[in-house]
């Protein structure tokens, strides 16, 4: 196998861990005032994703980076074309971090619901921005034959990527719901589990609807079956959280975002960015990958430093691993105002 195709691969793989990984605390994030009916409620919604969903961000930071080392010509025109989207996902992800750290820095009830929201909106807006720059890399943008975007910002937000977003953002919200049933206990994990079946009843029209249109528009016959299977998934965790299966529902949807993004990246493949305005304009594996030194000097440090960084989050998993109750949470007496 070619270096260009294991670190498209690699990119793949930790585009899609990143998904999977902070799709659930997006989701915690967009349900904080959904299932926090008081305050207890809500710290102990944020202290089943606060010693991970740093470490979750970890993996788009490592995709970036060999992006950027990898293809290089990949990165430039991806993060010059998509520059405002990528500003405002960043930005949102600021304000959901510093939101994490500050709601507990005040004494009033004001100033928490203040945060809160900015935890939900940065995890809400995140989410979608994210399903709107995947959908538009796999549609393809317009190139110039120096590899420049010469569309708008505009021609970033077209129906296709719309929906994608509108998907993501629906998918991770379930992702979070059935992520609480699993950790939380008692009325909030019960809730968590009759939310999450709403909105996987309310996901799988659009993530069907685009992952059909993503296979008619750009897939073969290896994104096909992913396709069907991440529908399946999908399907099946609606199901067990139905039968009150939360940690079976949580792989499921698990699954289902793993399977999509594969999916995307299988339909997108040998292509990392085409172009709409002329093919020949398109940036492939091939004309955007670095020198083949660069990409050896990569994979050496990758089998040498992945193992590491994957036992330790794995290791960060196991140690925060029970539920989390609302009875442990001291029942503080906050002024309103």
């Amino acid at each position: 196998m070619e270096l260009t195709t294991i670190w498209f691969i690699a990119i793949a793989v930790l585009f899609t861990g990143y998904f999977i990984l902070e799709g659930f605390d997006f989701g915690v994030g967009m349900l904080l005032p959904v299932l926090g009916r008081e305050e207890r409620e809500r710290r102990a919604m944020i202290n089943t994703i606060g010693p991970v969903w740093d470490g979750n961000e970890v993996w788009v930071i490592t995709a970036g980076g060999a992006m950027f080392a990898a293809f290089p010509h990949w990165y430039a025109s991806l993060f010059s074309g998509f520059y405002l989207l990528f500003f405002l996902i960043l930005l949102g992800l600021i304000v959901r971090g510093v939101a994490f750290e500050y709601r507990g820095k005040g004494d009033t009830a004001k100033w928490r619901r203040g945060w809160d929201l900015c935890i939900t909106a940065g995890s809400a807006a995140a989410a979608f921005l994210w399903g709107a720059v995947v959908a538009n890399i796999v549609r393809g943008v317009p190139l110039d034959a120096n590899f420049d975007y010469t569309g708008s910002i505009w021609g970033l937000l077209n129906g296709y990527a719309l929906l994608g977003g509108l998907t993501m953002l629906l998918l991770f919200a379930t992702h979070g719901a059935y992520f609480l049933h699993l950790r939380t206990t008692g009325d909030l994990s019960a809730r968590a589990r009759a939310v999450g079946l709403r909105l996987g009843a309310a996901t799988a029209a659009p993530a069907l609807a685009f992952l059909v249109w993503t296979q008619a528009a750009h897939g073969n016959g290896a994104s096909l079956v992913l396709v069907v299977l991440a529908v399946l998934a999908l399907l099946a965790g609606l199901a067990l959280d139905f039968k009150g299966r939360g940690g079976w529902a949580f792989a499921a949807t698990a699954l289902t975002v793993g399977l999509a993004s594969a999916a995307l990246f299988c339909a997108l493949w040998p292509d990392v960015l085409p172009s709409t305005a002329d093919p020949a304009n398109g940036l492939t594996a091939e004309n955007a990958a670095a020198t083949e030194k660069t990409l050896g000097i990569m994979t050496w440090a990758a089998v040498v430093f992945l193992p590491v960084v994957l036992l330790y989050q794995g290791w960060t998993y196991w140690v925060f691993r029970k539920r989390v109750s609302v009875a442990h949470i001291p029942d503080e007496r906050i002024p309103v105002a």
